[in-house]
């Protein structure tokens, strides 16, 4: 491993360069291109609790998961990252073309020298859990080689307006990477067409049985050493099951995704069930098939209503965590429904 002082200079030095150079034989985004700004001020804007500042739009950021690499693909930014990280499934078709122009500085989770090799002026990530010592290193770590980071609202429930739904702090992250990146207006209209769609789902709300004859669900996420992991009251499948008016059957364990028994979820007793599917993963229990086999094979799941009249969706398994893909699931739960026969 690199001496961190001769690290810090290297980033240093490389930052500089990067900054002093032009979109000339490098692939990278002209002043011309849909979105750029040819010299943009200052940008500062918060996350989680941080004040963040650039003096110009990044020109070689790093995304450390796959959930802040498809944001920043959605806004057309790819000609100016300097790598990805962490891929849990396959990119999809929309995203592939963009995708492929992005190095691959870690095929899992970036370690700080991964990182630091990128020589990155920008780093994004959808969690907090990425920036640690033993991972890409902590946001005071990468402050100190004057690397702005940013973490997805989302993730950081403390800091945010009280009432800010998750879709809605979703729509915030793309604003404000819109203002550090100069493209606001790419942005806007990213955000108000998530807008439009979650509204469209949320026609759901209205048309399904209130109060204690709402429709109830289980989100059926991975099945781990034969155990299932389901979403809990602070994931965002609760939030999918409020708008189209469904409730989550786990919203009383505040957790994102636990640990259950399979006798728990029998005694939740469903009225339907959504299966994530998780095939591209690769894990034991990741694929919808596999999750489908455990509970037709269970003695006492197998008996509930919902498994036997198959009253089950499935929809992928990523797009039941925040991600700028999540809008498509919500539409499917909506269209399930209905094909259920819930929406009147």
């Amino acid at each position: 491993m690199r001496h961190p002082a001769r690290l810090g200079i290297a980033l240093t030095i490389a930052l500089a360069t990067a900054g002093c150079s032009t979109a000339a034989g490098d692939g990278s985004r002209t002043d011309a291109e849909p979105g750029a700004r040819a010299s943009a001020p200052a940008a500062s804007v918060t996350s989680c609790g941080r004040q963040v500042s650039v003096a110009g739009p990044p020109k070689r950021a790093v995304a450390l998961d796959q959930t802040s690499t498809e944001t920043l693909l959605e806004l057309g930014l790819q000609d100016r990252m300097a790598g990805t990280a962490n891929l849990k499934t396959k990119i999809p078709p929309q995203y592939g073309a963009a995708y492929a122009k992005v190095p691959v500085i870690a095929p899992k989770i970036a370690t700080g020298e991964q990182l630091r090799a990128a020589t990155p002026d920008f780093v994004v990530a959808g969690s907090t859990d990425l920036y640690t010592k033993d991972r890409a290193g902590t946001r005071e770590e990468l402050a100190a080689l004057e690397v702005p980071t940013f973490v997805s609202a989302v993730d950081c429930p403390q800091q945010n307006p009280v009432g800010k739904t998750p879709f809605e702090l979703l729509f915030s992250d793309y604003e404000k990477l819109g203002k550090v990146f100069g493209t606001e207006e790419r942005a806007r209209e990213l955000a108000a067409d998530q807008r439009a769609a979650v509204a469209k789902a949320g026609e759901n709300a209205s048309k399904v049985p209130q109060g204690d004859d709402r429709p109830t669900v289980v989100y059926l996420y991975s099945v781990f050493n034969g155990m299932p992991y389901v979403a809990g009251k602070s994931g965002l499948p609760s939030e999918m099951s409020r708008i189209v008016g469904a409730k989550n059957a786990f919203d009383d364990v505040n957790e994102d995704w636990p640990e259950v028994s399979w006798e728990e979820v029998a005694k939740r007793d469903p009225d339907f069930i959504v299966i994530g599917d998780l095939s591209e993963r690769g894990r034991p229990g990741d694929s919808a098939a596999e999750k489908r086999a455990a509970m037709t094979g269970h003695p006492v799941v197998s008996k509930l209503a919902a498994v036997r009249d198959n009253k089950i969706l499935e929809v992928p398994g990523i797009e039941l965590d925040p991600s700028v893909r999540s809008v498509h699931a919500l539409g499917l739960l909506a269209k399930g429904m209905k094909d259920l026969g819930y929406v009147r």
